[in-house]
This record gives structure tokens, C-alpha cells and sequence, in this order.
């Protein structure tokens, strides 16, 4: 049976992540596809990530991300996508363990990985030595509704980078289906309120013990993630041969 979502995210890295992030807190029913096999896994320190001033453990970083997206909205299913068709309406995203999924729209975020989407009309790549799938800087694509983001729009080696990328595409699709601006601001009460404005979409006031409560809810949930040393090691570059 074919499973309906507002937005397919093909690609589980901190670009289709960050993008579900957006997605999913500004109320589109939201899936990230995953293989699995992020880049970032072969990570032994992440170093270049704005807040962690002596670096982090990469594996810890991604798993945080995806904790992230869930706790925004978005569901997260380990699976390969195989194929990506366009219909009138949308997409259908199919897998090789047999799921299908309809969506209005899909964003790919999986590195450099195309053949999934060789079957669309429209879709025009770029091989650079690797190949990329040739959008604007937004993640559109000549095909309406479908978005790339991160490694796989040639954006910069870098995990910042990406992030940030999957986090602009999120955006210009809210743009696209005409979403009123998201802000992703919290405010101290009355910070509009108190100026005589209503709270803009996407902004949120609360008061002091709501600020306190959240707050200490980030302080648990940071030392709970870092209690001990992450114990998943770096996965190895698939050339390299024997184990570590």
C-alpha cells in the first residue's frame, strides 16, 4: 500500500535532516528515507560544527540531528530508495524493500548517489567527477516540487555547510507551498504582544517558567548525550582493506 506525505526526504545526512527539521515543525507531514551510510559516519572528530568549540564526535552529532527531527515531527524509516517517479500531482518514491510513498514534494539529499532519479524528465545532472544534479541555489530543480539539497546541489565538503543548505531548501519549499514566513523565533512574552502586534507564524512567546522549564530540559538532554564517550567507532573508507 502506497503511504501518503506532504515531503519525502531521500537521504538521512545533515542535509535531509536539518531539511525535515523545518519541515516537519512547520506542520508538513514529513519522512527522511535513510540507507543508512551517511558520509559524516566515517567522521573520526568533527571539527568545523559552529558551538562545540573543542569539536564532536560525528557519529554523536548525526545521531543528535536525527533525534532533533523527531522530536520536530518528522518520521524516519532505514531504507534505499530505488526509484523516484513524477506523476500530474507529485512524486512516487519506491524502495527496495517494496514501500511506496506518494508526496507533493521530494527533497534529495544523498551525497552523490542519482540513479534514483535518472527516470525523471527534467532533471538534468552535472558530472564534475562526481555527479550532481544540476539546481539553482536554492535546491530547484527543473522539476516543480523537486528540491536537492546539500553534497548532492555541489554545495561545499563541509558539514556546516550542508546543514545549512538542507535548512534553505526547507525554507523555499514552505515559500512554494505558501506557507506564511517561518521565522523559528522564541521570544520572551509580550515581545510582540506587549507592542500591540500579533505573533508573527512560526514566532512563539512564552513566559519566564516556560523559558526556565525548556532550558533545563536542554541541560538534561545535552548531559545525557554527553555522560560518557560515544562508543559507535568511525566506519572505514570501503577501499581500504583488512580491519582496524
Amino acid at each position: 500500500m502506497t503511504e501518503t506525505r506532504d515531503v519525502v526526504i531521500v537521504g538521512g545526512g545533515v542535509a535531509g535532516l536539518t531539511a525535515g527539521v523545518f519541515t516537519a515543525r512547520h506542520g508538513l507531514e514529513t519522512t527522511v528515507l535513510d540507507s543508512g551510510e551517511s558520509i559524516l559516519r566515517r567522521n573520526a572528530h568533527l571539527e568545523n560544527v559552529p558551538g562545540f568549540p573543542a569539536g564532536v564526535n560525528a557519529r554523536l552529532y548525526l545521531d543528535m540531528l536525527g533525534d532533533q527531527a523527531e522530536r520536530a515531527g518528522c518520521e524516519r524509516e532505514l531504507a534505499e530508495v530505488t526509484s523516484v517517479a513524477a506523476d500530474d500531482e507529485g512524486f512516487v518514491v519506491e524502495t527496495a524493500a517494496g514501500a511506496d510513498f506518494w508526496a507533493d514534494y521530494v527533497i534529495a539529499a544523498t551525497k552523490n548517489t542519482v540513479d534514483y532519479l535518472r527516470g525523471i524528465e527534467g532533471v538534468g545532472f552535472v558530472d564534475r567527477g562526481k555527479t550532481f544534479v544540476d539546481c539553482n541555489e536554492y535546491g530547484e530543480t527543473g522539476v516543480d516540487g523537486l528540491y536537492v539539497a546539500g553534497r548532492l546541489a555541489e554545495k561545499a565538503y563541509q558539514t556546516v555547510v550542508c546543514a545549512g543548505h538542507g535548512a534553505e531548501v526547507a525554507t523555499r519549499l514552505l515559500d512554494e507551498d505558501e506557507r506564511p514566513f517561518y521565522h523559528d523565533w522564541t521570544v520572551p512574552e509580550d515581545y510582540f504582544t506587549g507592542r500591540g502586534r500579533d505573533v508573527p507564524p512560526g514566532c512563539e512567546e512564552i513566559d519566564a517558567a516556560e523559558r526556565r522549564r525548556r532550558e533545563a530540559e536542554s541541560v538534561e538532554l545535552m548531559q545525557e548525550y554527553f555522560a560518557e564517550p560515544y562508543g559507535e567507532e568511525p566506519v572505514q573508507h570501503p577501499s581500504v582493506a583488512g580491519d582496524d
